[in-house]
């Protein structure tokens, strides 16, 4: 075993679909834990400054609930925590998931021919050592026109109501509308990869 490569527990601090895929697929193996936290409850001006602090209240969180039932002191191995947060920025105005269809609809109405920016937070915790580091990632999409079909369609399906800012990317009825995406899908999705895996590698 290499001395730079030590073996670690590996815990996503979030309960997304998305976020499960990406970091199995960056080849980690890993249990969840999900926070139970008021995201209503936190404000902040700037996009970047909310995400952060978000992922630093739901790491929080889940850290305390894991002390409680976790002895770490025993471990040889370090415990990594992953704790995110994305939110959908358009025209400055952070935008969180739709409260109505009303509103899904209008989101993606005023995306077509427009363009959304992501914000998304990654924040990697040692849990043995108490190490942290955390950063944002930023990605702007552009769209095309998007047909008032397919935006019924979308509606109807129901998956952009559970989207933060009702945007989504990768699904089938909105790939052939978005025109250009300006930095990673997997930051779009949730958990830049390229960011995550730096972070990680720095706590241990």
């Amino acid at each position: 075993m290499e001395a730079n490569a030590p073996h670690f527990k590996l815990i996503l601090g979030s309960s997304s679909t998305a976020r499960r895929k990406i970091l199995a697929d960056m080849g980690y193996h890993f249990t969840t834990m999900s926070a139970d936290i008021d995201e209503k409850a936190i404000r902040k001006e700037k996009p970047e400054d909310l995400v952060m602090a978000l992922a630093e209240a739901k790491a929080d969180a889940i850290i305390s609930k894991f002390r409680n039932t976790e002895n770490l002191e025993k471990d040889v191995n370090p415990t990594i925590l992953v704790a995110a947060d994305t939110v959908v920025v358009y025209e400055g105005v952070v935008r969180e998931k739709p409260s109505s269809e009303a509103e899904a609809r209008q989101f993606m109405k005023d995306y077509a021919n427009g363009h959304a920016a992501t914000v998304s937070s990654v924040l990697v915790t040692n849990l043995v050592t108490g190490s942290r580091r955390g950063e944002w990632d930023k990605v702007e999409i552009y769209f095309h026109d998007i047909p008032d079909q397919v935006i019924d369609k979308l509606i109807e399906e129901g998956i952009v109501l559970y989207a933060a800012g009702g945007l989504i990317i990768e699904h089938p009825l909105i790939l052939p509308y978005v025109k250009e995406v300006v930095g990673s899908t997997d930051s779009v999705m949730g958990l830049p990869k390229a960011l995550t895996e730096r972070l990680i590698k720095e706590v241990l």
